[in-house]
């Protein structure tokens, strides 16, 4: 999903990239709690959840029926962040670099309707600048499809101007197999390997073609109040497969720009916006709050599922917050959120 504003190897040992466990401490509560009804109220969603995390200190909150702080739901395009680590652990490593074309990869791959893997690097997918359809324009999001399908149906279309920031989940269904080209494995297996094991994200998966959820979980609805809790993730594939939890992706955003999982190197290339222009850096997007702090993270939309994860540039604050439904009804309610949480208080 878009920015919600346009809508090395590291074969480390575990306990080196593992954050440490949350304790029982309480952060003080914020005006944040007090946002969070609305996302019922005004959003119109069946209920809402935050986890928010200062250090080692948590706080949780939930609104609505039905919705606990252990459950396991759908987290959406969240899973472009896991898939950028990897592609940028990998150009840590020197198995690839960012210039390469996409040619050089998957060769004969992307040709078609004005369209050449030729003429695309891999840091234009990265970036969202590579002029490819988006895919999910075509299946509405809810037809599975597999990464060949889904690149096919984005090469029946003409590419949008190269070097302009246009939001394509065809550009991270093609770094899934840019993954699997260069290790032998899918981007499921080396994020799994790179990422959740390390840092013991024992609620997050990638579900292949799995349509369950796994336990615990509530339900999830689309707009319209239809049960679309049952789910084959092949929808969205590298792009959004990913199924997590509200203290997993705290954890996770916290050590990927605290410096755990890239080098710092590689972790400034994630977080340069040029090439988008402001709105995108790599498997990540920056927000401006109106108190001036930025906050970086990214949002989650899937049948059934609204994620947002926003954390400080340096992980130590983070938030995560959820409702079991497609959309926010009140566009005004995430940043307010986002404010309330991280931008400095009056005393």
């Amino acid at each position: 999903m878009p920015p919600f504003r346009t809508l090395l190897a590291l074969p480390a040992a575990a306990a080196l990239l593992a954050l440490p466990p949350a304790d029982s401490s309480a952060l003080s509560t914020p005006p944040t709690d007090a946002v969070l009804p609305l996302l019922v109220t005004q959003g119109r969603a069946p209920a809402a959840a935050l986890l928010a995390q200062e250090g080692t200190a948590t706080r949780y909150a939930e609104a609505g029926p039905g919705i606990a702080r252990s459950d396991h739901f759908r987290a959406g395009s969240i899973t472009k962040t896991f898939t950028a680590t990897v592609v940028l652990q990998l150009a840590a490593e020197q198995r690839l670099s960012l210039s390469d074309t996409v040619e050089q990869h998957l060769p004969g791959l992307v040709r078609g309707a004005g369209n050449d893997g030729r003429a695309l690097t891999l840091r234009s997918l990265l970036t969202h600048t590579s002029g490819l359809h988006d895919f999910t324009t075509d299946t509405d999001g809810t037809a599975p499809v597999t990464p060949r399908q889904a690149l096919n149906l984005a090469l029946t279309h003409p590419p949008a101007e190269r070097g302009r920031f246009s939001y394509s989940n065809t550009n991270y269904v093609l770094l899934g197999l840019v993954i699997q080209q260069v290790t032998g494995h899918s981007y499921a297996t080396e994020a799994e390997r790179r990422i959740i094991k390390p840092l013991r994200l024992t609620g997050t998966s990638f579900p292949g073609s799995r349509s369950s959820l796994p336990s615990p979980h509530g339900r999830a609805y689309t707009a319209d109040g239809t049960d679309v809790t049952a789910l084959d993730p092949r929808v969205a594939g590298a792009a959004g497969e990913l199924v997590s939890t509200l203290a997993d992706l705290d954890r996770f955003y916290a050590a990927l720009l605290g410096g755990r999982l890239l080098p710092p190197r590689w972790l400034r290339e994630m977080l340069d916006t040029r090439a988008a222009h402001g709105a995108y850096g790599m498997g990540l997007f920056p927000e401006k709050l109106p108190c001036g702090t930025r906050v970086w993270g990214h949002n989650g939309h899937i049948s059934g599922s609204y994620v947002r994860t926003a954390a400080t540039v340096d992980g130590r604050r983070v938030l995560t917050f959820r409702v079991n439904t497609d959309a926010i009804a009140d566009p005004g309610l995430e940043p307010a959120m986002l404010a309330t949480e991280f931008c400095p208080r009056p005393s």
